[in-house]
């Protein structure tokens, strides 16, 4: 009689300390995922869980084979800031990261990847036109990167990668409660939570739906997220 224990599902996180991993984190405990952490420097904080283990890692300039070998799913939370600075110049994160992500993944024969992109890559029509000029206008450099990212992607045969494309990003618990369609978020929406994309995100690393698909995800929200003021207020440090 076998008598082995089956190895519990491994998942790694990058950019596990921005809002998107910090929700991914709490969604995968609570389906009782191992989690590996990996950010570029550790928490003050770990906590006492068990089931995380928390590491330090540049993507832009680490190995990071180290840190996908096992997992059974790698999670990609890798995010900018929204100062000016650094949406005139971002950082390569979704280009060169997401690069070094897909090749540590390949040197270790890991072949599910879920990573973050937006909605916005393929139709920068949404939204009413207070929300389109300002926020396509300051985002314009980040979302070509994530429209080079999604061909990286597209050009690896070797990896079951899906691209999940939210809406303009907000906090709020997760509600289980939104929409979810291929390419482009549904019109009229424009708002997505960062618990509800970190949940689907983690559902789709044990699933394996939207394989090498770019699904769209957002809900309608109140007047309060919505509004002129809100939205506009988030795009200013």
């Amino acid at each position: 009689m076998n008598t082995d224990t089956p190895s519990p599902f491994t998942l790694t996180i990058f950019g596990a300390s921005g809002a998107t991993g910090r929700a991914a984190i709490k969604a995968a405990r609570a389906c009782d995922l191992r989690v590996r952490a990996i950010d570029h420097s550790l928490p003050d904080d770990a906590g006492d869980d068990p089931g995380i283990t928390h590491h330090q890692a540049d993507v832009l300039t680490d190995d990071l084979r180290d840190h996908v070998r096992g997992a059974d799913a790698v999670l990609s939370c890798l995010g900018v800031g929204n100062d000016p600075g650094t949406l005139l110049s971002p950082p390569p994160l979704y280009t060169k990261g997401t690069r070094a992500i897909c090749d540590a993944m390949t040197a270790e024969r890991v072949k599910r990847l879920v990573v973050i992109s937006a909605s916005f890559v393929a139709d920068r029509d949404r939204g009413p036109i207070w929300f389109k000029l300002p926020a396509m206008i300051g985002l314009h450099r980040v979302f070509e990167q994530m429209a080079e990212m999604e061909d990286n992607l597209r050009a690896r045969p070797d990896l079951d990668w899906t691209a999940v494309r939210p809406g303009w990003l907000m906090q709020g618990d997760a509600t289980e409660d939104y929409t979810v369609q291929a390419d482009v978020i549904p019109d009229g929406m424009v708002r997505t939570r960062h618990a509800d994309l970190a949940a689907f995100m983690v559902t789709l690393a044990q699933n394996g739906d939207w394989i090498r698909a770019t699904p769209a995800l957002a809900r309608p929200e109140s007047p309060q997220a919505t509004s002129p003021e809100a939205v506009l207020r988030e795009m200013t440090p």
